[in-house]
């Protein structure tokens, strides 16, 4: 295991994690970074430990939106691949003499 230094809402931490699991903590430090703020101005200047509340209150209220909303669009990389399968099943039916 390695250790990685993150910065949220202008606090550093350092954790353990897998080599390859650190370009994705990067990712969430990103993400964290840009609630981080608001987080900030909602604590009033109080304690770290309150910042750290109220950024956590701001994400789970932002994948609480993400949940409730259906998806409402599929890429068209995903659309291909699933004609790519049908196709291939079509295929292999039609070469296995299976009914339709």
């Amino acid at each position: 295991m390695a250790e990685i230094t993150l910065q949220v809402a202008g606090r550093s931490y350092t954790v353990s994690a897998r080599e390859e699991d650190m370009p994705h903590l990067r990712e969430l430090e990103a993400r964290i970074g840009r609630h981080a703020d608001a987080a900030l101005r909602a604590a009033g200047g109080q304690s770290g430990e309150r910042t750290l509340l109220y950024l956590a209150l701001l994400l789970a209220d932002a994948l609480d939106e993400a949940e409730r909303k259906p998806a409402t669009t599929v890429s068209d990389t995903l659309l291909a691949r699933i004609a790519d399968r049908l196709e291939a099943v079509a295929s292999a039916l039609e070469e296995s003499g299976a009914p339709s």
